[in-house]
């Protein structure tokens, strides 16, 4: 009976029942992602993968990968380097180039008078901000992973996260010294912290910080950000708050020092974002170097650019929830933007590719049967161009830089007498002294904007173009005055052959540099020394 009565616990006090504490995983406020889910393996392969991704991108894109970072922050600690028509009109900022210039300044200490560590410090010189810039693309890869397990369950975070990694386009730019990858790597990085419906991650402070930092890299960040931007505005309990609290302290803070970096290293007053409008947007220069129809973001430029997803895109709209109505909002804005803008480029709606991926990995995981074969597909389909524009398309302009750099005395760069190099090609088609770290005596064709309103002006490349000969006659009248390389695409050689057997300039390396050459671009670039 007592053992009943004790199993029973009749006579005795009850205790207490003791319930289980768990955390609210739906309704927590703390960051998602921790490393015993799994992220721990995620991240050491994202910056893995991305690392392959820097070094097997060995091919040229646009100048600004080098004539608006790396150029600028060479001059800024080798005291030698080239500043372009941007920089002179006071239209580009310092902070990016600050960046890099803090890198090559790292370099300079631990290299400084070791002459027989010169050639190692140009290795560096020319790879490390490429490895820089591609940790923080495997960041951004995984706080995007991060964001989608903290909304969705984890097979769409998993194909999602594919998704983003097999982009061609992403794969192609991510690693680049492009003021457009630091803006997509900031927007990625802020998307994370944006108070999305449902987000467990979501910080404002945060993310206006990193959104006001992507606009300081790239005014027209803020094109891709004001729809989203309103949106929280609109969804805020708060506004009062959030404006004086948050949006104008974070601003004006980070205007501040820009403009201030800014007026250092120009030397006078500048307000770059109100130039940057007023040249690009205002007085429409960027029309200078090219134009393109309204429907070409619709017809071509986003077509490329999201590549072989575009079906995935495409039916991943019509399932995704609520949620991401924003995103494909902000997607649609900001290509209809840009096409209001005459100039056009595929990096400029390259921000927006991350928002896509999201779609994709929705779509991917409703397939369910078709699932791992579209998988695969979609895999092949973009390693194929991926691999190709990353190796081969557009190399031997980079491949030349590393053989001019050979031509520098590696016992002592400062003693003449040095090479003098003259690029008889489109301007800014080659990198500049960031990639020869040698002040040899180099030259190019300039092509800056006519900013007075000549409508006779014609810059120096469309002179030359017009008749090499007249320009190398009256450039060089004496044969003393004659450089000792040049370098230029194979479509001159036949037309410079007069010129080049009469100054005794013989062919010494001839480099791949495409197989589809356009115009003034051939499918090598030569150069020819003087004997």
């Amino acid at each position: 009976m007592e053992k009943i009565r004790a199993r029973l616990n009749i006579g005795s006090k009850a205790e207490p029942v003791k319930l289980r504490k768990r955390k609210s995983q739906l309704y927590s406020k703390e960051e998602t992602c921790p490393l015993d889910n799994g992220v721990l393996g995620v991240t050491v392969f994202t910056v893995a993968f991305r690392l392959i991704n820097c070094f097997l991108v060995q091919t040229s894109f646009v100048p600004d990968e080098y004539w608006q970072s790396l150029e600028i922050a060479h001059l800024m600690v080798f005291d030698y380097g080239y500043l372009t028509w941007e920089w002179t009109a006071g239209i580009r900022g310092f902070s990016y180039p600050l960046f890099f210039a803090a890198i090559y300044k790292i370099l300079h200490f631990f290299t400084y008078d070791a002459v027989q560590l010169l050639y190692i410090l140009w290795i560096l010189q020319v790879w490390l901000p490429r490895v820089v810039q591609a940790l923080l693309s495997a960041l951004a890869d995984i706080k995007l992973y991060c964001l989608i397990q903290s909304l969705e369950h984890s097979d769409v975070a998993k194909w999602t996260y594919l998704c983003q990694l097999c982009s061609w386009f992403t794969w192609y730019c991510c690693t680049r010294t492009l003021t457009n990858t630091m803006e997509t790597t900031l927007t990625t990085l802020a998307l994370y912290y944006y108070p999305l419906p449902g987000s467990k991650t979501h910080s404002s402070t945060k993310y206006l910080i990193l959104v006001a930092l992507a606009v300081i890299v790239r005014p027209t960040a803020l094109i891709v950000w004001l729809p989203l931007l309103v949106y929280h505005f609109w969804q805020e309990d708060n506004k009062l708050k959030l404006i004086t609290h948050l949006c104008l302290p974070i601003g004006a803070l980070t205007l501040g020092i820009s403009t201030l970096i800014d007026c250092i290293f120009y030397g006078k007053w500048t307000l770059v974002q109100y130039n940057f409008l007023k040249f690009n947007v205002f007085h429409n220069v960027a029309e200078f170097y090219g134009s393109h129809p309204w429907h070409w973001y619709f017809t071509q430029g986003f077509v490329v650019v999201i590549g072989p997803h575009l079906p995935f895109f495409l039916y991943g709209c019509t399932l995704a929830s609520k949620r991401y109505r924003i995103m494909l909002i902000t997607i649609v804005w900001t290509v209809m933007v840009y096409s209001c803008l005459a100039h056009k480029e595929f990096r400029f709606i390259y921000p927006v590719l991350p928002f896509c991926m999201v779609f994709c990995g929705i779509a991917l995981v409703n397939l369910r049967t078709w699932r791992r074969p579209a998988a695969c597909a979609l895999l092949v389909s973009n390693l194929v161009p991926a691999l190709y524009t990353g190796l081969l398309h557009q190399r031997g302009t980079l491949d030349v830089m590393g053989h001019l750099q050979t031509l520098c005395d590696d016992r002592d760069p400062s003693t003449p007498p040095l090479p003098e190099v003259l690029f008889l090609m489109p301007c800014h088609s080659t990198p500049f002294y960031s990639h020869i770290h040698c002040p040899m005596k180099m030259r190019f064709l300039e092509c800056p904007p006519d900013l007075t309103g000549d409508k006779r002006y014609v810059d120096e490349a469309e002179r030359f173009f017009a008749d090499p000969h007249h320009w190398l006659r009256t450039s060089f009248p004496y044969k003393s005055m004659l450089p000792t390389h040049l370098v230029f695409f194979d479509v001159l050689e036949m037309e410079l052959s007069a010129f080049l057997d009469r100054n005794r300039f013989m062919r010494s390396r001839e480099i791949f540099h495409t197989h589809v050459p356009e115009g003034r671009v051939g499918k090598s670039v030569l150069v020819y020394q003087r004997h």
